[in-house]
Protein backbone atom coordinates (compact mmCIF):
# COMPACT_ATOMS: atom_id res chain seq x y z
CA UNK A 1 0.00 0.00 0.00
CA UNK A 2 1.23 3.45 -0.88
CA UNK A 3 1.69 5.61 2.24
CA UNK A 4 0.69 8.69 0.23
CA UNK A 5 -2.78 7.19 -0.12
CA UNK A 6 -3.04 7.04 3.68
CA UNK A 7 -1.99 10.70 3.90
CA UNK A 8 -4.68 11.53 1.36
CA UNK A 9 -7.31 9.64 3.40
CA UNK A 10 -6.20 11.47 6.57
CA UNK A 11 -6.68 14.86 4.93
CA UNK A 12 -9.87 13.63 3.30
CA UNK A 13 -11.21 12.93 6.79
CA UNK A 14 -10.29 16.46 7.82
CA UNK A 15 -12.11 18.02 4.86
CA UNK A 16 -15.18 15.79 5.18
CA UNK A 17 -15.54 16.53 8.91
CA UNK A 18 -15.03 20.26 8.30
CA UNK A 19 -17.83 20.25 5.72
CA UNK A 20 -20.42 19.25 8.33
CA UNK A 21 -20.60 22.34 10.61
CA UNK A 22 -20.42 24.75 7.67
CA UNK A 23 -23.17 23.02 5.69
CA UNK A 24 -25.39 22.57 8.74
CA UNK A 25 -24.97 26.18 9.89
CA UNK A 26 -25.56 27.48 6.40
CA UNK A 27 -28.58 25.28 5.71
CA UNK A 28 -30.20 26.36 8.96
CA UNK A 29 -29.64 30.01 8.05
CA UNK A 30 -27.14 30.72 10.81
CA UNK A 31 -23.94 32.69 10.36
CA UNK A 32 -20.78 30.84 11.40
CA UNK A 33 -17.05 31.44 11.47
CA UNK A 34 -15.16 30.76 8.25
CA UNK A 35 -11.81 31.66 6.70
CA UNK A 36 -13.58 34.44 4.78
CA UNK A 37 -14.85 36.31 7.84
CA UNK A 38 -13.13 39.33 9.41
CA UNK A 39 -11.03 38.44 11.31
CA UNK A 40 -10.59 35.03 9.62
CA UNK A 41 -11.84 32.14 11.74
CA UNK A 42 -13.31 34.46 14.36
CA UNK A 43 -15.84 36.73 12.67
CA UNK A 44 -19.07 35.40 11.24
CA UNK A 45 -19.73 34.60 7.61
CA UNK A 46 -23.18 34.50 6.06
CA UNK A 47 -25.13 31.27 5.78
CA UNK A 48 -24.59 31.32 2.00
CA UNK A 49 -20.82 31.58 2.36
CA UNK A 50 -20.91 28.68 4.82
CA UNK A 51 -22.91 26.45 2.47
CA UNK A 52 -20.42 27.17 -0.33
CA UNK A 53 -17.43 26.59 1.95
CA UNK A 54 -18.94 23.37 3.30
CA UNK A 55 -19.68 22.13 -0.21
CA UNK A 56 -16.11 22.91 -1.28
CA UNK A 57 -14.80 20.94 1.71
CA UNK A 58 -17.05 17.99 0.81
CA UNK A 59 -15.79 17.98 -2.79
CA UNK A 60 -12.14 18.11 -1.71
CA UNK A 61 -12.80 15.33 0.83
CA UNK A 62 -14.45 13.22 -1.85
CA UNK A 63 -11.49 13.66 -4.20
CA UNK A 64 -8.94 12.86 -1.49
CA UNK A 65 -10.77 9.74 -0.30
CA UNK A 66 -12.44 8.24 -3.34
CA UNK A 67 -10.29 9.40 -6.24
CA UNK A 68 -6.85 8.71 -4.75
CA UNK A 69 -5.86 5.07 -4.49
CA UNK A 70 -8.56 2.49 -3.77
CA UNK A 71 -10.24 3.44 -0.49
CA UNK A 72 -11.79 0.33 1.04
CA UNK A 73 -14.33 0.76 3.84
CA UNK A 74 -13.49 -2.79 4.98
CA UNK A 75 -9.82 -1.91 5.41
CA UNK A 76 -9.14 -1.07 9.04
CA UNK A 77 -6.11 1.04 8.16
CA UNK A 78 -8.00 3.10 5.57
CA UNK A 79 -10.95 3.80 7.85
CA UNK A 80 -8.75 4.40 10.91
CA UNK A 81 -6.60 6.99 9.14
CA UNK A 82 -9.69 8.80 7.82
CA UNK A 83 -11.31 8.69 11.28
CA UNK A 84 -8.19 10.07 12.98
CA UNK A 85 -8.19 13.03 10.57
CA UNK A 86 -11.88 13.65 11.24
CA UNK A 87 -11.42 13.31 15.01
CA UNK A 88 -8.45 15.68 15.16
CA UNK A 89 -10.16 18.46 13.18
CA UNK A 90 -13.33 17.95 15.24
CA UNK A 91 -11.44 18.33 18.52
CA UNK A 92 -9.61 21.38 17.18
CA UNK A 93 -12.88 22.96 16.04
CA UNK A 94 -14.55 22.22 19.40
CA UNK A 95 -11.76 23.98 21.26
CA UNK A 96 -11.44 26.89 18.84
CA UNK A 97 -15.13 27.63 18.25
CA UNK A 98 -16.08 26.76 21.82
CA UNK A 99 -14.50 30.01 22.94
CA UNK A 100 -17.04 31.92 20.82
CA UNK A 101 -20.10 29.81 21.64
CA UNK A 102 -19.61 28.97 25.32
CA UNK A 103 -18.31 25.44 24.76
CA UNK A 104 -14.97 25.88 26.58
CA UNK A 105 -15.67 26.42 30.24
Amino acid sequence: MNWLHLVSYFFGGIFLANAVPHCVSGMTGRPFQSPFARPPGQGLSSSTVNVLWGFFNAVVGYVLVLRVGNFDVRSTSHVLVLAVGALLISLHAARHFGQFHGGNK
